[in-house]
């Protein structure tokens, strides 16, 4: 390992998607990048999470650590300006949000229509402030980062995987295109949703494509919830986001059965079994937080929220750095198997 290396550690990134509650990405991200003890190689994303990696990279490639900041930051405050404000109802101390009923009527209504009914033009705010504020033409010349972005297709529940060369807006819609409220987006003759359906997000790509034995995971959904749902709703929710993370834990327990299944061998073991007892995993979540938020907070577009998020994303990066900085290189920060197997 370089004087360099050693110096700035690398580190890979498998970014969760979750809607609003990647705001809490972004603070985490700001607070890596404000910090600048750490370098990046690969970023894996999915929604929300794909969304925060490319603006991530667009800007390092415009303005370096600065200019990343700067990006998201940009890019957060045109999301929560793309929604009226009164979407949304602020709790009086200023940490809770909630959906407004009138809001929350549109989207029961999507349980009964097709997007084609409800929103015929399939308007996406999210299309013009991505076209607007990221040069894919730029990123997919240059990108200082590998870049993985998951998409489901509609047709066949397969992962496709987008990466650098293969950039564009419409790419990362359809990695954050929710089949209820906007059509499928077509790519090259198939039509994609939502890449939490197939990965949330891949990891895969950061072990096989990236030099970096670390990887960081950030994480917005909780690997253990506090209470059973009861009520309908509170059912329904929690199949959907069980939906989007299944195969992130099924990869995960495959990554630590592996390890595992390695570190007891009693034979010589290859190149590949060597590089998975190398790898060193890591994890940033807000456990204790984002089990409090309800579901539909992951739709709640308010900058207020998006800042809180950001502000815990950012409290939670800096205590990860002051805990497991000298981790990175050397060994995992967790016990994969503890979390996932």
């Amino acid at each position: 390992m370089s004087s360099a290396a050693t110096k700035h550690p690398i580190v890979n990134l498998a970014l969760q998607g979750g809607g609003a509650h990647g705001a809490f990405t972004w603070g985490v991200l700001d607070g890596l990048l404000e910090d600048g003890r750490l370098q990046f190689e690969g970023l894996s994303g999915t929604s929300a999470g794909a969304m925060n990696a490319v603006v991530m990279a667009h800007g390092l490639l415009q303005g370096g650590r600065d200019g990343a900041r700067a990006a998201l930051e940009k890019f957060w405050t045109a999301v929560a300006g793309s929604m009226p404000a009164s979407a949304t109802v602020t709790a009086a101390d200023g940490h809770g949000v909630s959906l407004a009923p009138a809001f929350k009527r549109a989207l029961l209504w999507a349980n009964y229509f097709s997007p084609d009914t409800l929103n015929p033009y399939d308007l996406n705010p999210l299309r013009e402030i991505v076209g607007a504020q990221i040069d894919f033409a730029q990123l997919r010349e240059r990108s200082p980062l590998k870049l993985f972005v998951a998409a489901t297709n509609a047709n066949s529940g397969k992962l496709r995987l987008f990466r650098r060369e293969e950039l564009s807006v419409d790419t990362i819609l359809a990695s954050s295109c929710l089949p209820t409220v906007n059509r499928a987006v077509e790519i090259d003759g198939e039509p994609y949703w939502d890449g939490g359906y197939a990965a949330n997000p891949a990891v895969f790509p950061l072990f096989y494509e990236c030099r970096s034995h670390d990887i960081l995971l950030v994480l917005l959904s909780p690997l253990h919830h506090k209470e059973t749902p009861n009520s309908a709703q509170d059912i329904r929710d929690r199949v959907l986001e069980f939906a989007f993370t299944a195969t992130f834990l099924r990869e995960m327990r495959t990554f630590a059965h592996f390890r595992d299944h390695v570190s007891k061998a009693r034979f010589p073991v290859g190149r590949f079994e060597r590089r998975i007892l190398r790898t060193c995993f890591h994890v940033i979540d807000a456990q204790e937080f984002m089990s409090d938020f309800t579901a539909e907070t992951r739709l709640a577009v308010n900058l207020q929220f998006f800042m809180t998020l950001r502000d815990l994303g950012r409290r939670h990066a800096q205590a990860w750095l002051e805990q497991n900085l000298e981790c990175v290189g050397r060994r995992s920060s967790v016990e994969i198997a503890d979390l996932f197997y």
